[in-house]
């Protein structure tokens, strides 16, 4: 429910500004698209939509995105390409600028929550410059009661200043946009880029890290929950159907894309949902279509003369984006939470056509797929890519890992084993060969496999290990033809069969040796 909120008096004190009438604070939805509309941010679309666009910046830029280097979390980070270092007073000089760039600034100021379960929230104040990017966290984050906010106090403060455009040599960054996390702090601090979704990903990061400690195992991850109240978690990169396959109109969804596991089961860190729109049908995707509507933000989706929105055209970027909150939903789950799960799915689009269309795994196999974080680019999909080509981002989402890979996988396992938990392995990619002659697993024969599965009645079948990964394959699957459940056997030739999984399964080891796993 829309409210207007009475402004806590130290609401810009990590600005160093006086909170003032200047700025707005937890402003209700209807009252940010009308200031963003006033002052061009952005239009409505025919369906009621606000849609903006992000400029240069149309994704993510993890060139731009940094650590600070204290001594307090130095050996907790995993320093590298992902989580780059930089120094506090690199960071100091970058927040100083913010604070004179923003001080004679209209800024929007909302409270609100990461985590879904009570006893494992982080509190964050987000301040932004522009409405529209406030009517974003609005709608992505948990919105507090008004009773909560009588004592709100943040944990964190996001700060988000688009405009500010840094002088990379004197500011001693890579761009004139920074991403700067600083646990010691508590600060998020985000200048020159206009994409929303750094917001996002940022409080996650800080998630990531903060709720090991708490004994919470963080996932990059859709999680639904069956009527029989036995829920169920999917991993998967982009284009293996994590979107599609746990939007199930039999299940209800409890969040579409960062979850905790904790004491008491699994909880959302989110309020809202994050869709890709590019090539959106009503058909194919008939709840996010309908989502789409007065309250959503709309990222580079381009509008016809009548401001009907056309999701085919990327001409602007193809990561074409909605936000919008989950109740918008029909089977959104009203809590967030649910039960431990029963059933862990990792998809994979292997478009070498080899793995297996579904496969059980063990504890131990389940800790090495989640390291490697397997999927595919096909033949075509980038420039240079003229075959299958494999894709690893550890934990399935190593962008957003701050900590080592072996300390969430080590979580992993752990409830796997506490809970016994079903694991699979589900290949939505290729079979009879790779992509270019093969075919791709049909969307029913997936469905058919993943509702086996999540009923406990896969598990009941007689399985036989497949030699090259060492995967349990089952011999059957209720309402499928068996044959297909060989992915050998599809293969006209099974010498090139062979040569394909050997030269996966190589490729799997390379990527395993990568990482540190003493505590697994």
């Amino acid at each position: 429910m829309e409210q207007s909120c009475q402004k806590p008096a130290d609401l810009l004190n990590v600005l160093d500004l006086p909170t003032s009438d200047l700025h707005q604070y937890q402003l209700p939805v209807s009252r940010l698209v009308d200031i963003a509309l006033a002052k061009n941010e952005g239009v409505l679309a025919d369906n009621g939509a606000l849609v903006v666009q992000t400029g240069k910046y149309t994704g993510r830029s993890p060139d731009d995105r940094y650590i600070v280097d204290t001594p307090d979390v130095h050996a907790d980070i995993d320093w590298g390409q992902v989580n780059r270092p930089i120094g506090v007073d690199t960071f100091n000089r970058v927040l100083q600028k913010a604070k004179a760039y923003l001080r004679e600034k209209e800024l929007y100021i909302f409270d609100g929550f990461s985590g879904a379960d009570p006893h494992n929230q982080l509190f964050v104040r987000f301040i932004t410059e522009l409405a529209s990017h406030n009517l974003f966290v609005h709608q992505l984050f948990i919105r507090p009661e008004a009773s909560q906010l009588e004592s709100f106090m943040p944990d964190f403060t996001l700060i988000c200043a688009p405009g500010l455009k840094l002088n990379a040599e004197e500011c001693g960054v890579h761009s004139e946009a920074a991403i700067m996390l600083n646990f010691e702090q508590k600060i998020v601090l985000i200048v020159g880029t206009h994409y929303a979704g750094e917001m996002k990903k940022s409080i996650f990061s800080v998630m990531n890290y903060r709720m090991p400690k708490q004994n919470v195992f963080p996932m990059h991850c859709s999680v639904n929950v069956g009527h029989d109240n036995r829920s169920a978690i999917f991993f998967g990169l982009s284009g293996t159907g994590k979107t599609t396959l746990s939007a199930d109109p039999e299940r209800i969804l409890v969040g579409d894309d960062e979850h905790g596991w904790g004491e008491n089961g699994l909880f959302n860190f989110e309020g809202g949902c994050y869709a890709k729109a590019i090539r959106l049908s009503p058909v194919t995707e008939p709840e996010i279509y309908q989502a789409i509507r007065f309250g959503a933000l709309a990222e580079n989706v381009v509008l016809d003369a009548d401001n009907k929105p056309n999701y085919d055209d990327a001409s602007l970027t193809e990561n074409t984006r909605i936000a919008y909150p989950i109740d918008y939903i029909p089977n959104a789950s009203p809590t967030g939470r649910a039960p431990h799960p029963s059933t862990i799915i990792f998809l994979t689009a292997d478009s070498f056509g080899v793995l297996p269309p579904i496969s059980k795994l063990s504890a131990e196999q389940a800790a090495y797929h989640f390291i490697n974080g397997y999927t595919s680019k096909v033949a075509g999909t980038e420039r240079g890519v003229t075959e299958p080509k494999a894709v690893f981002s550890s934990c399935f989402g190593a962008p957003f890992m701050p900590r080592r890979v072996s300390e969430y996988a080590a979580l992993l396992q752990q409830r796997i084993q506490e809970h016994q938990v079903d694991v699979y392995l589900v290949n939505t990619g290729w079979q009879g060969g790779a992509y270019g002659v093969g075919k791709r697993i049909s969307i029913p024969f997936t469905r058919a496999m993943i509702t086996a599965a999540l009923s406990g009645v896969l598990a009941q079948q007689p399985f036989e290990t497949e030699p090259v990964f060492n995967l349990q394959v089952p011999l059957s699957c209720p309402g499928l033809p068996a044959e297909i459940l060989n992915p050998r056997g599809q293969w006209t030739s099974s010498e090139d069969y062979d040569q394909a999984a050997e030269k996966l399964a190589a490729l799997f080891k390379e990527n395993f040796k990568r990482h540190s796993l003493s505590d697994i």
